[in-house]
């Protein structure tokens, strides 16, 4: 099993602040990945989006700052900063900024 990366260790930080918005993209950044589990950051910038795909495992989102849409199964969710949504493994879902945001996502496989 692999450690975390790109990411500093023992030091106090928050996580927004770890990764950077792009003029009209959507940025990750991966934290840890392996079979058991995948760690992501990601920045949208407003109106930026991934769209509707399935997962291998279950995906739960923080919203770490901003507002982001988040659609689970044609169910559309806004969620603000502060706010988790966990979309189901094998159910199709799409994500939006709403306005730009920043997102930690957890998938357990």
């Amino acid at each position: 099993m692999s450690g975390m990366k790109n990411i500093p260790k023992n030091e106090r930080m928050t996580l927004a602040s770890q990764i950077d918005y792009q003029p009209g993209q959507v940025v990750s950044k991966t934290l840890a990945q392996n079979n058991a589990v995948s760690l992501t950051l990601f920045s949208f910038e407003k109106g930026e989006e991934i769209s509707t795909h399935v997962s291998g495992g279950d995906a739960m989102v923080q919203v770490l700052e901003g507002t982001g849409r988040f659609t689970v199964d044609g169910d559309p969710h806004i969620l603000h900063e502060g706010e988790s949504i966990v979309m189901p493994a094998g159910i199709p879902h799409a994500v939006f900024g709403e306005e730009r945001f920043k997102m930690l996502l957890t998938v357990i496989f």
